[in-house]
């Protein structure tokens, strides 16, 4: 049975499930849908066709589903999905889709969301992402599993983030960053592997030795890119790590890849 306070505000047409737990003033719209065991603390308000997975707990004053702060927006049915046991914080803005871009913001499971965190429209998060307070995506973005995006920071529409990549506090990212790429700075160049992310992770000793020899070769050995990427795909074929960087790297973009300096390279 759902717990809903008196103050609360919930479209008879909207989807509650089991032990949801609706705190005071919060809004709930018609098309929301929310799974067993979500609870929005209070203040919350959630539009449009937005759906909520199991045991998601929304702190006071995010806003999620409202329409896209996008001028081509004009009126679709697009939809907010956002999977299970994730955690957003206070001010935490998620909007839907667009024709544009497949008409879903989609966001996975065990993720956390600090405090005015901006997830825009057409978005995609991987499960276990974490963005830091104020953390900013614009639209069509895309972010990886286990990916950390710094606080303050702002993420260019259409960049992908890796997997297991870490984006530094106040970077501002226009390129494509690499799984397990570490990147930093006002215009964010690529610094080094996310090796304290690795190594959190339980990635071996072998394992991060390999994939430093193949970022090393990668980025700073001679020849062009694709030439330096096909030798890597070679000498570390099965290698599960190293190819997720390299297919990443060869995959269809309207974005660079983000690069060290020659110093970081090295």
């Amino acid at each position: 049975m759902a717990f809903i306070h008196p103050t609360a505000i919930i479209d008879p047409a909207a989807d509650v499930g089991e032990g949801v737990s609706i705190g005071p003033y919060c809004i709930v719209g018609a098309d929301v849908v929310l799974d067993v065991g979500v609870e929005l603390i209070s203040h919350v308000c959630v539009s449009g066709r937005t759906k909520i997975g199991p045991n998601t707990r929304v702190f006071p004053f995010s806003s999620l589903g409202h329409q896209p702060q996008d001028l081509k927006y004009s009126g679709e049915p697009s939809e907010l999905t956002i999977g299970a046991n994730n955690v957003i914080r206070e001010h935490v803005t998620m909007n839907p889709g667009t024709e544009g871009g497949g008409m879903q913001t989609r966001v996975g499971n065990n993720c956390l969301f600090m405090v005015g965190a901006h997830v825009a429209h057409d978005c995609t998060i991987g499960d276990h992402s974490i963005l830091v307070n104020n953390a900013t995506l614009a639209g069509h973005v895309e972010i990886g599993e286990y990916a950390v995006i710094g606080g303050l920071s702002a993420v260019h529409q259409y960049v992908r983030i890796g997997k297991h990549a870490m984006i530094g506090g106040m970077s501002g990212v226009e390129n494509d960053v690499i799984p397990y790429g570490s990147v930093i700075g006002n215009r964010a160049r690529l610094s080094s592997l996310n090796l304290v992310g690795l190594r959190r992770r339980n990635f071996s000793r072998d394992q991060i030795h390999e994939l430093r020899k193949a970022y090393r070769l990668i980025f700073a050995a001679e020849g062009t890119l694709s030439e330096r990427l096909a030798d890597v795909a070679e000498d570390f074929d099965g290698n599960e790590a190293v190819m997720d960087i390299v297919n990443f790297i060869q995959r269809d973009s309207s974005r660079a890849i983000c690069q060290p300096s020659t110093d970081d390279a090295a």
